[in-house]
C-alpha cells in the first residue's frame, strides 16, 4: 500500500523525468490527488460545470472525483440560473450539483447570492420597469436566499453570499442592490443567509483584493459588517492572476490583512492567465471586453515550454505561499478543471486558447501540477 508520502514523492520523480511514458506507469502504481498531498492543510477545489455534474464529461468527473474535495458551481447557483423569473425558480441544475457534491463526499460551496451580474433585470424593476422600492428588493432579496438556501440547508456548507461589492478604489460599488437599497444591502444578505442555514459558513468574494485600495476597502467592509454583528466566516480571494500579478509580498500582505480581522481566507477562483494583456489594469469583471488585436492568442498550436516552465514556477511560488499561511486558509478552489473548461478562452476577448490551470485539455496534469505537489513534499508540515 502507498502512503500519501511516497505517493508524492512519486509525483516529483515524474516531474524530475520528464517522460510521458515514465509518467504513465509512475501513476498506474502510485495513485495522487491534489487532496491527498494538502490535506494537512486546507482543501482542494474546481470550479465545475454541467456538463461534469450532470456525467456527461466522464472523463472530467473522474478527475475531478480523485483530485477534488471542494467544488464550486461555475453557474448553477447564481440567480439567472435558479431563479429567471419572477416566483419561478429551476432548480433542475442546481439539484444536480449539489448531489454530485454529496454524493462525493465534498465540501459544496453556493456561488453566488448576491451579485449585480447575471441577475435578471426584472429583480431591480416593477412591471413598468421603474426601479422598485427598497423594501420591494428587500422582500426579493429576502425570498430568493431563504428559497435557495433553505432549499440545501445543512447540504451546501458553504455560500458566497456577497460576490463582488467593491470597487478597484476601495469604495462601494454602485450596483442596483446599493443604489435602491442603500449600503446596508450587503449586512442584510448575510443576516437572511444566516437566518436560512444557521450552519452554513458565510463568505465575501472579490477579486483584485491584492492591490492597496481594494483590500483597504475589503477590510473596512468586513470591519463595519463585524461593527454590525454580522459574521463573515471568510473572505474569498477569487486569484484571477497573472505571471507576473499579484506579488508575493502582495499575497502575503492581503492574507495577513484579512486574518487580523479574525477570519479565514480562501483562493476561491485561482488560475493563471499566460496570454497577453489584453486590457489594462487586474479587474476580472466579466462583462469587460478586450481589445483583439494581432498577437493576442499566441499560441493555438500549443504553449511553449518557456512558457510552461514559467507557469509551473508560479504556480509553486503561490502554493508556497498559501502554505506558509495555512493555519489561516481553508481552501483553495482552481477556476475551472481543465483547460478547455477555463473562461479565460472568452474572456476579455472571445476564442482565445488559454493555459491558465493545472491540468491540459486532455485532462493530463501539466509541469504546474507537479510543481504544487512538489510545494506539499517539502512543507514542514507534511
Amino acid at each position: 500500500m502507498w502512503s500519501a508520502r511516497n505517493n508524492l514523492r512519486a509525483l516529483v520523480a515524474i516531474a524530475l523525468l520528464g517522460s510521458a511514458a515514465t509518467a504513465a506507469r509512475a501513476q498506474s502504481t502510485a495513485p495522487n490527488a491534489l487532496k491527498d498531498a494538502f490535506k494537512n492543510d486546507f482543501r482542494i477545489g474546481a470550479g465545475v460545470n454541467a456538463n461534469q455534474f450532470d456525467g456527461r464529461d466522464a472523463r472530467g468527473v473522474a478527475l475531478i472525483t480523485q483530485q477534488f474535495n471542494t467544488i464550486t458551481p461555475e453557474n448553477a447557483l447564481k440567480w439567472e440560473s435558479v431563479h429567471p423569473r419572477p416566483g419561478v425558480y429551476d432548480f433542475t441544475e442546481a439539484d444536480r450539483y449539489v448531489d454530485f457534491g454529496v454524493r462525493n463526499g465534498m465540501f459544496v460551496i453556493g456561488h453566488t447570492l448576491v451579485w449585480h451580474n447575471q441577475t435578471p433585470r426584472w429583480v431591480f424593476q416593477d412591471s413598468s420597469g421603474r426601479p422598485v422600492s427598497r423594501d420591494a428588493l428587500l422582500a426579493r432579496m429576502r425570498d430568493h436566499i431563504f428559497t435557495v438556501v433553505g432549499r440545501y440547508k445543512g447540504r451546501v456548507n458553504g455560500w458566497d453570499v456577497v460576490n463582488e461589492a467593491v470597487n478597484e478604489d476601495g469604495t462601494l460599488r454602485h450596483s442596483p442592490w446599493y443604489d435602491i437599497i442603500g449600503p446596508d444591502f450587503i449586512e442584510k444578505a448575510y443576516q437572511f443567509a444566516h437566518e436560512a442555514d444557521p450552519g452554513a459558513e458565510l463568505y465575501y468574494n472579490d477579486y483584485s483584493v491584492e492591490n492597496a485600495p481594494k483590500r483597504e476597502g475589503v477590510v473596512r467592509l468586513i470591519r463595519d459588517l463585524q461593527a454590525a454583528g454580522v459574521h463573515v466566516t471568510a473572505v474569498g480571494l477569487q486569484g484571477h492572476d497573472r505571471l507576473d500579478w499579484p506579488t508575493i509580498p502582495q499575497e502575503d500582505s492581503t492574507i495577513d490583512a484579512l486574518a487580523a480581522l479574525g477570519i479565514k481566507v480562501n483562493v476561491s477562483e485561482l488560475d493563471v492567465d499566460v496570454l497577453p494583456r489584453a486590457q489594462r489594469g487586474t479587474s476580472a469583471d466579466v462583462t469587460l471586453r478586450g481589445d483583439p488585436r494581432a498577437g493576442i492568442n499566441p499560441y493555438t498550436a500549443g504553449l511553449p515550454d518557456s512558457v510552461q516552465q514559467a507557469l509551473a514556477a508560479r504556480y509553486a511560488a503561490l502554493f508556497t505561499t498559501f502554505l506558509r499561511h495555512h493555519d489561516v486558509m481553508e481552501r483553495v478552489t482552481f477556476w475551472g478543471v481543465g483547460d478547455g473548461d477555463s473562461w479565460l478562452n472568452n474572456w476579455p476577448v472571445p476564442g482565445r486558447t488559454s493555459y491558465p490551470l493545472v491540468f491540459d485539455r486532455e485532462d493530463r496534469p501539466k509541469p504546474a501540477f507537479f510543481a504544487i505537489v512538489r510545494t506539499a513534499l517539502q512543507h514542514p508540515a507534511m
